[in-house]
């Protein structure tokens, strides 16, 4: 979990809904292979059941928001102590009841404004080989080619 430069989630809740998903599954699969529809009956309510395990660890405190977070939450065993307002733009969350102020809740809840980040588009490519990402190309630059 620590090989790599950014949060990926790793949480309680995201590897114990994971488990138990995975494990449903198998069952679902097993019964499906064997045509028996009691036993794919149990694999798709295992999955059911963790699914909805995953959502109460979520709402306990046990998984994160949408996002990345600061280093210092990157291990699996740090609670969320956000949880119980809601994360903002949390589909979990909203069915709970929580987090309905959407992007100014995150805003407050942060205690800074989010901007958006930039969606392609030319505006901030380097012209010419410059250096100079998002800057005017230099006089007399050709940019997009063309005789």
């Amino acid at each position: 979990m620590g090989a790599h430069p950014y949060d990926h989630g790793h949480t309680v809740a995201g590897w114990t809904g994971f488990g138990i998903v995975t494990a449903g599954a198998a069952v679902l699969g097993l019964g499906v292979c064997t045509v028996s529809g009691p036993l794919s009956a149990v694999g798709a309510g295992i999955v059911v059941v963790g699914l909805l395990t995953t959502w109460v660890l979520h709402l306990a405190g046990w998984g994160k928001a949408s996002g990345p977070r600061p280093r210092e939450q990157w291990d699996w065993r740090v609670r969320d102590l956000e949880a119980l307002e809601g994360h903002a733009r949390c589909l979990g969350c909203r069915l709970a009841g929580r987090g309905r102020g959407g992007r100014d809740a995150a805003r407050v809840a942060s205690g800074r404004e989010a901007v958006p980040a930039p969606r392609g588009g030319t505006a901030d490519a380097d012209p010419v080989g410059t250096g100079r990402a998002g800057a005017e190309p230099p006089r007399g630059a050709v940019v997009g080619g063309g005789p």
